[in-house]
């Protein structure tokens, strides 16, 4: 399962010589990643209902190209690796002409609060039908 989500780079963006500032690859992965979840049935609102979150433990970026203001992309994410309570969502950065951008990833852990939002987390498995839903 590949979640592809289009952006365009808005002004903010952008450094001062107009070219993407490197933050933003990193936000458009983290929005994809929450975009893939959805996409197979666990929005954020499930998730944090459940009494679950999903922090990212590691996270790695390798920048090829820089797109410029206006610029459109198309961010691709899919799980490539699987433990009982990690996993790692690759990401591939694609500029509309087909141009590697940037590629990266980040290892989220299934975790729960221990006694609500603000307290210790604890992980747990990822969720079976989740695993499945995403191609485990």
């Amino acid at each position: 399962m590949v979640c592809r989500l289009p952006r365009q780079v808005a002004w903010g963006e952008c450094d001062p010589a107009g070219i993407i500032y490197y933050p933003t690859y990193y936000h458009w992965m983290d929005t994809a990643t929450w975009a893939l979840l959805e996409q197979v049935g666990y929005p954020a609102a499930r998730i944090r209902a459940e009494g679950w979150t999903m922090p990212t433990v590691d996270t790695q970026c390798r920048f090829v190209a820089s797109p410029t203001h206006g610029d459109r992309c198309t961010v691709e994410a899919q799980v490539t690796r699987w433990g009982r309570s990690s996993f790692v969502v690759g990401h591939r950065i694609v500029h509309a002409d087909g141009r590697l951008l940037a590629e990266g990833s980040e290892t989220r852990v299934w975790c729960r609060y221990e006694a609500g939002p603000g307290t210790p987390l604890r992980s747990g498995p990822v969720p079976v039908a989740l695993k499945t839903a995403l191609g485990s």
